[in-house]
Formats: C-alpha cells, structure tokens, sequence
C-alpha cells in the first residue's frame, strides 16, 4: 500500500513542459499444483518511481527502484535533463502537448495481500475435489495466480491519480485420452477483478463449471477432425474476443497506425458489415463495470471510451496525447505501462465487439452445415490485420444443431475481410481478463465478444 508522497513534488517540475511523476508497486503470486504436485509458489514485488519530461517533441524518461522524496526528486531532474539532450539532438520542434481536463482521482487502495499459504491451501483442496470427483481423468494441472498494480501519479497537467488493480483468477486443465490413446486436454478459467479471497470463497462454489469442462472433455476424447477449408462458423464469444483484440485492437492503435498498420487508409471506409461495432471501453461497457476498469491513464489523461468501429465503419483510433496532437485528433487515455521502469505506450483497456439481437440457439440453428467454435488456446496477428488463432474446443453443426466436438484445430484470414461477412451477432457479450497483452512490455488486458456468425478458414488434421 503507497503513501502519496509525489504531490508535494510538483514544485520540481520544469516549467512549461508537460511533466509526469509516477510510483507504482506491481504484485504477483503464482502457484502451480501438477497432479498434485506444488511445482511452483512464487512472491514477487516490484516497485518504484519514475518521471517523464515532453520538451520539442520527445520525451526523457528516467527511473529508479526507490519510493522516496529523494528518489522522486532524482527522476524529476534525470527526466529533464534527457528530455533537454534529445530535444536538441532529435526534437521536432513541436510546441507542448494540447491541454487535457484537470482533475484528480483516488480509489480505496486498502488492498488485502492475501498470504501465499491461502493460494496454496485452496488449491490443494481444488484438487482433491477434482480427483474425488473425476477419477477417469489422465492428467490435470491446477494454477492459482494474482496481479495487483497500484499506482501513484502527479502530473503537470491532466489527472493526479491513487489507483489499484487487482486480479486473480484460477486455470483448471484437464486431460484424458481418445481410444487411440492421442491425448487430449480442455481448460477452464476462473476469477477475475478483485483479490484473491473475494474471488474464492469455497471449492463448491466452482462444481458447476467444472462439471461443464469434464462434459467438454468427454466430448473431446470422441471427437473428430474439422475438415480444411471456408465453412459458416459459430465463433463464440472468447474467439469474437480474441480477433477484437489481436486482429483489430492492434491495427488501430495509434502508434501502429503512424506505423503504417492497415487501418490508416481505412478509416471512414467500410471494414465489417453493419452489425459490427467495437468499441475499446475504460471503466464500464454496456452499462457495467467493466473487467479491468481504466479510470485515468499513465499521462494523466481521464480515459474514455475509444470508438473504433461503428456500423460497420472504421470510425476512429486508439491514442496517447502526442499521437491524438499528429493526428488531429482527441486523446483516449490510451497510454499505460506495466512496471515503474517501463515508459507508457498506446495499449488495449478492455475492447470489445457490441451484442446483437439474436440468441446463440438462433445461431446454431440458421447454419446448416458448419461449426461451433467455443474455446481458443493461443492467438497471433500482424498490423495488416491477418490473423491465425488456435481452437481448442469446438462442435460440428449439422441441420442446425450440435454434432461431434472437433479436435485442435486453426482459424486463419484476415480481419477486415472476414468482417465483412458476419450476418448473425448474439445478444450475449463473454468477456476474459485473465490475460496479458504482449507489446515491447505486458500490460493485463480485457476483451470480449458475442457469438458471431461469419465464413472463416478452417485447419483439418
């Protein structure tokens, strides 16, 4: 728990120059039970200040594994002094930044840090209910594991901030064996916002998801290969997630966009069909909170809500102050960084493809022959949108309804396209935070997504 020892900093901030200070400690526990075996239990704090200084164009950045009025002190001046070399050396020139809304926001920041002996004790128990419960399982991996970041930010101008984000979730993997003894393993996730002992109460509480992925990998150990090639699908929410992450999320993030990312010459153009909409949330979505909400951003910019598909159309990007100043366009609160080392970059909050007005049973049931993609395992896309996602769990649809469950298989195209060709949307958005978002540093992310119908490319055996 950080002491706001940076307000009364601000008297060292160099005039006339956009200037943050910011402390943050970054919490995570992990532990890992294999058949019963503890094969990890790890503790890890990191904490720090650091400040970055915007003079002609750049910015200097300095940092230190302290959380001192000293070691603010030193940031502050090593911040300045870089930002002075590079503007002289690399600036362009560029006046300051555009004024943002003033403000400060705080939060309860009495986060519990739950000793390590709980994630343990829960697990151990998790899974002897799993083996009472399940014995013609052939292998089963249990993983209990926490993040809590908690931020401290003073800033020249925009939003003075106290945050704290924490999560927690549980990972079950199950694994049996087809009658040709090829192994096979589906996996549930459990948790999300809060600390662990809010999000665990009791192993009960978990049964009726559990029995849910046995049934799922029951149905694996008879199921088949998908046949290769374009068929109608059913993606369900996690994979609708996954490309409103990967394939678009990244395509529109400003940075990328100067980059030269497809979605530059896109915008105002057309790049799904009308039932598509998809918007990157900050602090709630479709009238909730939202996964992992975003309330003020590591510049000290109020976050809001970046709309970035509208109808079908191609509406808008994702931004920090200098890349919404080079572009014309209206800061989102975009900018975030996930150790007090790391300088803030234009990162994903929680984005998300909108619901329609159809249910999941209407779905599978207008698709005479094709499949029901439920689960993805791994997920990549480069900036021209193309995209290639493992699928871990899925179902045969025949005269509209479920068949056999499908072994591991891939999805593969390219987003804009395949967009395009969505003409069914569910009315249920399914939404994960348990991951983490690669990009030059890690950043925990939400995404989400209703079940989608479109045409897509699919892997055989």
């Amino acid at each position: 728990m950080l002491q706001d020892l940076l307000a009364r900093q601000k008297a060292l901030f160099p005039a006339q120059a956009h200037t943050e200070l910011r402390m943050q400690q970054n919490s995570l526990r992990r532990v890992n039970l294999v058949s019963g075996s503890l094969l990890r239990n790890t503790r890890t704090d990191l904490s720090g200040v650091s400040a970055r200084v915007y003079q002609g164009g750049v910015y200097g950045f300095a940092s230190a594994a302290d959380c001192s009025p000293e070691a603010a002190k030193t940031v502050v001046e090593a911040a300045q002094q870089n930002a002075a070399f590079l503007s002289s050396h690399a600036g362009t020139g560029k006046g300051p930044l555009p004024p943002v809304s003033q403000g400060s926001y705080g939060e309860d920041t009495n986060w519990y840090d739950v000793p390590q002996k709980d994630y343990i004790d829960f697990l151990k128990a998790l899974d002897d209910y799993i083996v009472r419960t399940y014995p013609d399982l052939k292998s089963r991996k249990l993983t209990a594991t926490a993040d809590t970041v908690e931020k401290v930010l003073s800033v020249s101008d925009g939003w003075d901030c106290h945050t704290v984000l924490p999560r927690s979730y549980i990972y079950v993997r199950m694994g049996a064996e087809t009658a040709a003894g090829v192994p096979v393993e589906v996996s549930e996730i459990f948790g999300g916002y809060g600390t662990f002992d809010r999000q665990f109460t009791s192993v009960e509480a978990l049964a009726p998801r559990l029995e849910a992925c046995h049934r799922r990998l029951m149905d694996k150990k008879e199921g088949v290969y998908p046949e290769a090639g374009v068929h109608t699908v059913v993606l369900g929410g996690e994979l609708a997630g996954m490309l409103a992450h990967e394939a678009v999320g990244h395509t529109v993030e400003a940075d990328l966009v100067l980059g030269g990312s497809v979605a530059g010459p896109n915008l105002g153009k057309v790049v799904g069909s009308p039932l598509v909409s998809l918007t990157d949330f900050a602090s709630t979505a479709f009238g909730a909170p939202a996964p992992l909400p975003v309330y003020v951003d590591d510049e000290g910019t109020k976050a809001e809500d970046a709309k970035l598909i509208e109808n079908g159309v191609l509406t808008g990007f994702m931004h920090a102050r200098a890349s919404a100043q080079q572009l014309g366009m209206a800061p989102t609160g975009n900018a975030r960084a996930w150790l007090f080392s790391d300088e803030p970059l234009i990162r994903m909050r929680n984005t998300a493809i909108h619901p329609g007005d159809s249910t999941l049973e209407e779905l599978i049931a207008s698709v005479d022959d094709g499949y029901y993609l439920v689960d993805t395992n791994n997920g990549q896309a480069d900036a021209t949108g193309e995209f290639m996602f493992g699928v871990c769990m899925g179902y045969e649809i025949k005269g509209g309804k479920l068949g056999r469950a499908i072994l591991d298989t891939t999805i593969s195209g390219i987003a804009f396209d395949m967009l395009k060709t969505v003409d069914m949307v569910s009315d249920t958005v399914t939404w994960n935070s348990s991951g983490f978002c690669g990009k030059k540093q890690i950043i925990p992310v939400g995404l989400g997504g209703p079940a989608l119908r479109c045409r897509i490319k699919m892997g055989g055996r």
